[in-house]
């Protein structure tokens, strides 16, 4: 396919923010700073989403997942949110639909959408039996989200064949899919496919390395946008309007992309705290005890990204 032909000028993009969970030093959670975050990118115009990897769902315990789940709706009101539905298992294991539906039902106890994680029972499976588990998740659940993880994330996720991502458009309660592959072109074969068979599906780019698939009709679902839910909101809507100022909003924000999610991938989301922190949205920019961090030289660089952003945040 030509890329260039599949261009989507003037759209409006649907916008999820994977939410960062900030800690304090003592590694207590900063619930404060969590649900004005969420608020955050809630009244910015992106759809607010928690426990995902930004939010370290794999390393928190079930008693801090509900209380994400809670305290997110608090800080929303009636807004929209989505949530991971995320099942730990071990390699060999088998489907468990029953412990997915605890997790499903438990965020739609608190009026979210589920994000279905992949796992090692759901993946493991054959590529008939992959879709017969997301067809039996869609007949307890009325919308769901699905989510492709490249191995590079997530030693349990898979990247489906084409045959099996078409599969997941038949599933009617499944609404779109995040795509974390790291790869454009994957990624636009699935667009093409989306174009032609469903074409309200929702395709959500995960590729923090490449935020411009929304021009060619990718939506999103990003932890790189937790670091400026007000920016990409801007940047969507010059998107929509035509305005050429979005090239050059969106390459400061792929340039804080890249920057952030160098190896090790999963120390962005300390790079993460480091820039609420400068934002001043967080009082410390620790992590999680769990997961990789960042030199504390990178700060000086993070300054100038925000010192480069303040002129779109000042613009009207």
């Amino acid at each position: 396919m030509n890329p260039v032909n599949t261009l989507k000028p003037n759209r409006k993009i649907t916008g999820i923010s994977a939410i960062l969970l900030p800690f304090a030093e003592d590694g207590r959670v900063d619930w404060d700073g969590f649900c004005a975050h969420v608020a955050r990118t809630s009244e910015a115009g992106l759809t607010p989403a928690v426990n995902m990897d930004t939010g370290y769902v794999n390393l928190l315990d079930d008693l801090t997942r509900f209380e994400v789940l809670r305290r997110t709706r608090q800080a929303l009101g009636d807004g929209n949110f989505v949530a991971g539905a995320f099942v730990a298992d071990q390699p060999g294991s088998a489907w468990d639909v029953d412990a997915y539906r605890r997790q499903m039902n438990l965020i739609m106890d608190h009026g979210g959408t589920p994000v279905i994680f992949q796992s090692y029972g759901l993946t493991g499976q054959a590529s008939q039996d992959i879709v017969a588990a997301y067809a039996a998740l869609g007949r307890d659940c009325p919308a769901f989200i699905g989510f492709e993880l490249g191995t590079m994330f997530a030693p349990f996720g898979k990247i489906y064949d084409l045959e099996v991502y078409a599969g997941l458009l038949d599933v009617p309660q499944c609404i779109g899919a995040k795509h974390s592959s790291l790869s454009r072109v994957l990624e636009w074969e699935r667009l093409q496919l989306r174009d032609e068979r469903r074409p309200d599906f929702k395709v959500f780019t995960g590729n923090d390395l490449a935020i411009d698939m929304v021009m060619y009709g990718s939506d999103y679902l990003l932890g790189l946008s937790t670091f400026a839910p007000d920016l990409f909101a801007k940047r969507d809507a010059m998107w929509a309007a035509g305005d050429p100022a979005f090239y050059e909003l969106n390459d400061l924000l792929q340039y804080l992309g890249f920057f952030v999610f160098r190896n090790p991938v999963p120390a962005y989301k300390h790079s993460a705290a480091q820039f609420l922190k400068l934002r001043g949205w967080i009082q410390c920019d620790a992590t999680h005890s769990k997961s990789p961090h960042r030199p504390e030289s990178d700060v000086a660089v993070l300054s100038d990204i925000v010192e480069r952003l303040a002129r779109w945040e000042a613009a009207s």
